[in-house]
């Protein structure tokens, strides 16, 4: 799976079953080796991701959805070469709406700014967003339908969007799919959750540094992981460790050089020459720290699984 941008705003509304709100999350990781293709050489991809969601209720029916997210890769894109950093921060500004007890709508625009951040211009720029549908099928079951679009500096990408969030009626067990793009699956015993998950990543980062060849970065990323969460104050913030595979591809091109489309997995009319040799994946480990926000009185008893159950 190809260039899918994870900046999804999915578990941020009061949706029955998902009464929780993730306002902060921070994550930092490291590959222990990525080789180069037909080289000897290898590198280490070093990340940091800082994700802020501030909704903000306009009436019964309606939130705004406001914050922003910030990410920093750094790693080697040629053998022998130094160390870049391609950094991309972007804003959240969007409307959720409720229709009735079973329908609402999320539609979030996400303009953003992806370079190295050497010399900074209007070609840096990018604007994307996302709309959501979604269905409450039960209490304990919410579907989602809907599309995300950006455009990038190898054009525009788009995917459709099918997902579901599911809580058993103990409130053990958590399935939360948003596919192509995501997925997450655990299982809470109180103190302790232990889970896996699936995170599809996809952005293009402009080189703007002076004196350095006119190219951008396109970054295509599979990560599957498992991990641990220690879920700490009253299970406010969520501490997780995760360890798993990323199939991290940084392929280098020359400014100007564009697909067609992108649509999900599918690339049309790609022409592109590769300027550096394709990284291979490699083992990662992670850790994240999460704030979340319980939006209703009972979240503690769902959170909290009975003993007997």
């Amino acid at each position: 799976m190809k260039r899918i941008l994870l900046l999804l705003v999915l578990s941020t509304l009061p949706l029955s079953a998902q009464n929780y709100v993730d306002l902060l999350r921070i994550g930092y990781g490291q590959t222990f080796n990525n080789d180069f293709e037909n080289s000897p050489n290898s590198t280490q991809v070093k990340s940091f991701e800082a994700d802020l969601t501030f909704p903000v209720p306009l009436s019964d029916n309606n939130v705004l959805i406001t914050g922003g997210s910030f990410s920093r890769n750094n790693l080697q894109l040629f053998p022998d070469a130094d160390f870049t950093s391609l950094l991309s921060t972007t804003l959240k500004a969007g409307l959720a709406t409720t229709y009735n007890e079973k329908w609402s709508s999320t539609i979030v625009l996400l303009p953003k700014i992806a370079s190295d951040y050497k010399n900074i211009s209007g070609d840096d720029f990018y604007v994307g967003g996302f709309a959501l549908l979604k269905l409450k099928k039960s209490d304990n079951l919410i579907y989602r339908f809907g599309a995300y679009g950006s455009t990038e500096a190898f054009g525009f990408f788009s995917t459709p969007i099918f997902g579901w969030y599911y809580l058993s009626p103990n409130g053990r067990f958590e399935m939360d799919m948003s596919l192509p793009i995501s997925g997450d699956i655990n299982y809470c015993m109180g103190a302790t959750t232990i889970g896996m998950d699936y995170f599809g990543i996809g952005r293009s980062f402009n080189i703007t540094e002076t004196n350095a060849p006119d190219v951008y970065v396109d970054l295509s990323s599979l990560e599957f992981a498992s991990y641990v969460q220690f879920n700490t104050l009253g299970n406010s913030v969520l501490l997780r460790a995760k360890f798993g595979y990323a199939s991290n591809d940084y392929e280098v091109y020359q400014q100007g050089e564009k697909i067609d489309l992108g649509i999900s997995a599918f690339s049309f009319g790609d022409d592109r020459m590769q300027l550096n040799p394709t990284i291979s994946g490699g083992l990662f480990l992670k850790f994240e720290a999460i704030y979340r926000f319980r939006l209703t009185s009972d979240s503690e008893e769902i959170d909290s699984p009975t003993e007997d159950n």
